[in-house]
Parts: C-alpha cells; sequence; structure tokens
C-alpha cells in the first residue's frame, strides 16, 4: 500500500456503544473493544456495577480511546442527560456479554443503571450476546424474554456450547468475537 493510501477498514467511522455486564466473560470486552477499533469503529464502552467487577475502567479506555460510562450521575454538567447524549450518539448498541439480568431489564424497560437507560433511549441497532451459566441460559424465564427481545427486532447472538466457568458444560458459553464482529458488520450491511 502506498503511503498516501488510506486503508479500507469495514466498520471506519461507525459509532458502536459497547455495553458490558456482569459475566465472567466480560473480560473478553477487552478483546472485542480492539477487534471493533482495529475495523475502523469508534468505540464507547459502558460497564455496569457488576461488570466492573471482572474488567476495569482503565483497560477498556484505553483500548478504545474514549472515557468509560459507568453511572447515571457522572458528568452531568450539560443540559443533556450522558445516557441520552451516549443513545444519541450511538449507530449501534451491542450488549456482550449480556447477563440474565440485563436482557430481563431490556425486554421489560427497567431502567435502573446507564447502559439500561442508554438501551431505551437508543433509536440505533440492537444486538446481544448473552453469556451465563447454562441453566440460567435455558430456564424458561430467559428463553421468553429472549424471544420477546427478537419480536421486537433485537438481534440476538446464541451463545455456544463449552465448558462454562462455573465448572459445567452446556451452552451459555459467549458466542466467538469473530462471529459477534461479524454480526456487526452485517448490521451494516458490509
Amino acid at each position: 500500500m502506498r503511503k498516501n493510501q488510506k486503508e479500507f477498514l469495514p466498520l471506519d467511522g461507525k459509532k458502536i456503544v459497547l455495553g458490558i455486564t456482569g459475566s465472567i466473560a466480560a473480560y473478553k470486552s477487552a478483546d472485542l473493544t480492539s477487534l471493533l477499533v482495529k475495523q475502523g469503529a469508534f468505540v464507547q464502552t459502558i460497564l455496569t456495577e457488576s461488570a466492573s467487577q471482572f474488567i476495569t475502567p482503565r483497560t477498556l479506555g484505553t483500548l478504545s480511546g474514549r472515557t468509560v460510562c459507568l453511572d447515571l450521575l457522572t458528568n452531568q454538567n450539560h443540559y443533556q442527560p450522558d445516557h441520552i447524549e451516549v443513545a444519541d450518539w450511538a449507530d449501534l448498541l451491542l450488549i456482550a456479554p449480556a447477563s440474565a439480568n440485563c436482557i430481563a431489564k431490556c425486554t421489560y424497560g427497567i431502567a435502573d443503571d446507564f447502559l439500561s437507560c442508554v438501551y431505551l433511549a437508543t433509536e440505533s441497532p440492537v444486538l446481544i450476546a448473552p453469556a451465563m451459566n447454562g441453566k440460567m441460559y435455558q430456564h424458561f424465564t430467559t428463553q421468553r424474554n429472549l424471544n420477546i427481545l427478537q419480536e421486537h427486532q433485537i438481534e440476538i447472538i446464541e451463545p455456544v456450547f463449552g465448558i462454562l466457568a462455573c465448572g459445567y458444560q452446556g451452552i451459555g458459553k459467549l458466542a466467538p468475537l469473530e462471529t459477534i464482529v461479524k454480526a456487526t458488520l452485517n448490521i451494516f450491511k458490509i
């Protein structure tokens, strides 16, 4: 490639809000952030309180080049609440990993943290990648919630079968990061 020739990046300039919830798979969000940035995306990360027990804001902020959103009461020194600003900014809201708790909040409109408020305020497409214990994933409540979300055009990136952090074997492992990136590209028809 010549010096002045710009490399093609599939997600060049796309604004992706990456919501990270309290699943052990939260540690994979560092690599996911890095992959999305390398594809040319601007990535704004949001950590739920429980997610911050698995991965630090400093790690995600370093990889994304943006301040991590943590709570509803930080940085509200201007006319528009931060969660509305972030929702308006997004070309895509990607929640990965999505815990059973987060999925239930999305399904029933419970807005008690930064991520759930952004979800309710966003008009952009939404991708959700569940990750949890297989029993929790297969529970009728979780399955009903996922079905309701799909009926409302929320795309679900199905978890995979494998050995889970709890020691059980089953479905519930976060989909491979390449699968999540591919689903992201598909949203933008790339």
